[in-house]
């Protein structure tokens, strides 16, 4: 009864007094905006098919495959149970599977006036004014989540003990659910689907938990407590897993490439990540910088095991912008799971295995053997001819010419073009390009014809031989390039006429340690043919 009256007159003393003055709190609320912020950095969205759509990327550009234009329908869950944006992640796996090979363009326009945005009413307006005009599609992706069985399979284990002052509890549950999504290919001018070319996939997400209660008394007091512990896999992960695996089957059907090659990665395996995540904490901090140092010195990132913080960070960087990762510049899990990866196979019993380690004696820390050139790889060169009838190694005079240059990581890039005449200019770098940096394992296009403003055009000059070559070094090197070569781009260098010029005035400009890499393109032009009469 004590306890009650303190109580009534601490309230009414509360709500008597005048009103809070919010000054007083200023201190406890300007820590808001710290305390707001997420206290993880963020991760870019990497699945189990992430590699495999890297490898169809490849494959395409492999084949030769041209420019193909799709679109898709929505794909409507009709179950109601999942909550995603299933297209979207069709749009992300398409343009994943095109960096380097151009393989696909998706038509963005959308029909459903409750889904149209700005852009969507803008594209609109200009079409009925006839101010634009869109390219048809050759393909399009239908499809829906098929099913979604909940709790097809349920585990329950629930025990207790009774005392007079003491009462226990112990509970277990799992849970798996199963996802069911089946997507085709139709032909977008006759809007039927493509027999055969169809995917049906299943996957399964779980959930469980485990809970523990204890109560007692002593006394007249009583006591209670509960501890649990539980976990839900998403639906998010599951239906971007099977939309990538979708793609590339019914994609690579379609193309008639070798799509399995790109599935029988030892990274599709479900539980890689989770035994990555395992032996990441295993490892102490210095056997995980060790091990990804490493690995960075054999792809030519480092050329040294034991790098300053600066070139190491620095090193870190270019790899996660080549990974397309989030750039932290540090070694988190992320950075050791994708530079690790290539080290990781499975053994004849099905279980993941690593490769080049070895276990340090005496404590649970890994160390790598992975061994490579002191001075590093060269970072790779792939040229190609873009125009649509791929591989040609002839022009007509004037033709446009259209190119793309791929470096295997981040690299400074340079590209001269020899003439019939033997006059060798600079293409790249450029008035739109001045660094020459671009990232890696992403197709630089020469020139961008994509662009509103190219910078310029690649017409085939003079009848005779025309050369192409690029050049891709770890460090930029214009500065140290003698005054012939430093002259403005598209003008022609003064006691130049070849690439092999270049190549060695490149290399003692890059100086010891450093390597350079090349790939050329050749090609003949010849006279453009007389028009016939009357065209």
């Amino acid at each position: 009864m004590l306890a009650v009256t303190s109580l009534l007159s601490a309230a009414g003393l509360l709500t008597g007094c005048a009103p809070m003055n919010p000054a007083k709190d200023a201190g406890y609320h300007a820590q808001a905006n710290e305390i707001n912020r997420p206290v993880v950095r963020p991760t870019r969205s990497i699945s189990s098919f992430s590699d495999s759509l890297m490898c169809m990327d490849h494959l395409f550009r492999e084949t030769g495959m041209s420019t193909v234009l799709i679109t898709s329908k929505s794909i409507p869950d009709y179950s109601g149970k999942i909550a995603v944006a299933t297209k979207e992640m069709i749009v992300t796996a398409l343009s994943q599977m095109s960096r380097v090979s151009n393989a696909f363009r998706f038509v963005d326009y959308e029909v459903n006036i409750a889904q149209q945005d700005t852009v969507q009413n803008l594209t609109t307006l200009l079409l009925n004014n006839n101010q634009i005009r869109l390219q048809r599609p050759a393909l399009y992706v239908s499809g829906a989540v098929a099913f979604v069985d909940q709790q097809v399979t349920a585990n329950n284990v629930d025990m207790g003990t009774s005392a007079s002052r003491l009462e226990t509890g112990y509970s277990q549950s799992r849970r798996s659910s199963v996802i069911g999504m089946e997507l085709h290919l139709g032909d977008f001018r006759s809007r039927t689907i493509i027999p055969g070319l169809d995917s049906a996939n299943e996957i399964v997400i779980g959930s469980g938990g485990q809970g523990l209660d204890l109560s007692g008394r002593i006394g007249n007091y009583g006591v209670q407590f509960n501890v649990g512990r539980d976990y839900t896999q998403g639906s998010g992960p599951a239906i971007r897993t099977l939309v990538e695996l979708a793609m590339i089957e019914l994609l690579g059907k379609w193309a008639r490439v070798p799509y399995w090659q790109c599935l029988t990665l030892e990274q599709t395996h479900p539980e890689f990540m989770r035994q990555m995540r395992e032996w990441y904490e295993d490892a102490s901090p210095a056997t995980r910088g060790q091990l990804v140092r490493r690995s960075l010195l054999r792809r030519g990132y480092l050329l040294t095991e034991n790098p300053d913080d600066a070139t190491l960070h620095t090193a870190l960087a270019r790899f996660q912008t080549d990974e397309r990762m989030v750039v932290t510049g540090v070694v988190d899990f992320p950075t050791y799971e994708r530079s690790l990866r290539n080290f990781v196979t499975l053994s004849p019993d099905g279980h993941l295995q690593r490769i080049g380690w070895e276990t340090a004696p005496n404590n649970n820390t890994t160390a790598a053997a992975i061994t490579t050139d002191k001075q590093g790889q060269p970072p790779e060169v792939d040229l190609q001819v873009e125009n649509i009838m791929l591989g040609r190694s002839g022009f007509e005079q004037g033709e446009q010419i259209f190119l793309s240059a791929t470096v295997s990581r981040s690299s400074y890039l340079s590209c001269y073009m020899r003439n019939a005449r033997n006059e060798v200019i600079r293409i790249l770098p450029n008035a739109t390009n001045k660094s020459g940096w671009v990232p890696g394992n992403q197709a630089v296009r020469i020139p961008d014809w994509m662009s509103p403003t190219p910078g310029f055009v690649m017409d085939a000059g003079l009848p005779g031989q025309e050369t192409v070559g690029c050049f891709a070094s770890d460090k930029n090197v214009s500065t140290q390039l003698p005054a012939s070569l430093q002259k403005p781009a598209f003008q022609p260098l003064p006691g130049i006429t070849s690439m092999e010029q270049i190549a060695a005035q490149m290399r003692e400009a890059a100086g010891t340690g450093s390597t350079i890499g090349l790939a050329q393109l050749q090609w003949e032009v010849t006279p453009k043919r007389p028009t016939a009469p009357g065209n």
